[in-house]
């Protein structure tokens, strides 16, 4: 990519990371760190929850930062867990369209890549039909194969278990050197700030991985590693679109 991130990649034998914040949408709070995550760090794409609390101002953001990637984050369960069938094959299918539609009507085009919250899609029921159901955009979805996800970015490795050794700076070098051997990897984040219209168990958390990613060193961290930083914009189109 190039320096100001705008540029489309010549697709030669080199290691690309994507760092990619989920739940875009979801509060102010997260709002403010993605951009913020953006704007002075690594975080190059971001994963938009059309339910979310503060959507609209997600999507004026992304607006004021179009080398951002904005792919859709699709939720049926939000943070209280609420009711919802995997099993239902119709319910799914109807929800990813509908889903779908809301994130082109919010954004006015369609999304860079499809991810889930909470992983949702990544059961077996769902994903064979998220798969189909995004198939014509030609675009990455998370455990697809085409971007390797990386997941290990996380200070809560055990339920409501904080440990923010695993978003230190050093954590996050040995994921760059170990995790990152594949063509193409998404190092998935959570950067953010508590905010009044959110509550979650993981909400300081997301202010220790914003910190690391904002971290100066990062950089050079990724130059030391041989690797190119992108977003899921540049992902190379599947066969199938191409």
């Amino acid at each position: 990519m190039s320096g100001d991130r705008g540029e489309p990649i010549a697709q030669v034998a080199r290691r690309y990371v994507v760092f990619n914040a989920d739940d875009f949408g979801a509060s102010t709070g997260i709002n403010r760190g993605v951009v913020e995550g953006h704007r002075t760090g690594v975080v190059t794409s971001t994963s938009l929850m059309v339910t979310g609390r503060a959507v609209d101002e997600a999507c004026g953001l992304a607006g004021e930062n179009p080398a951002l990637a904005v792919g859709l984050h699709w939720d049926v369960w939000g943070e209280d867990e609420r009711g919802f069938d995997l099993g239902d094959a119709d319910a799914v299918r109807g929800e990813i369209r509908s889903q779908l539609a809301s994130f082109h009507s919010l954004m006015g085009r369609w999304p860079t890549h499809v991810d889930s919250h909470k992983h949702a899609h990544l059961d077996p029921r769902a994903f064979a039909i998220m798969t189909e159901e995004v198939a014509d955009l030609g675009i990455p979805v998370r455990g697809d194969d085409r971007v390797t996800f990386v997941g290990g970015f996380y200070a809560q490795w055990e339920w409501q278990k904080t440990e923010l050794e695993h978003v230190s700076l050093g954590a996050l070098h040995k994921i760059l050197r170990h995790e990152t051997t594949d063509a193409w990897t998404e190092v998935s984040c959570h950067p953010g700030y508590a905010s009044p219209d959110f509550t979650s168990v993981y909400l300081l958390e997301r202010e220790a991985e914003l910190a690391t990613l904002c971290n100066p060193a990062v950089p050079d961290l990724l130059r030391e590693e041989g690797l190119i930083l992108a977003s899921f914009a540049d992902v190379p189109p599947s066969k199938h679109e191409e």
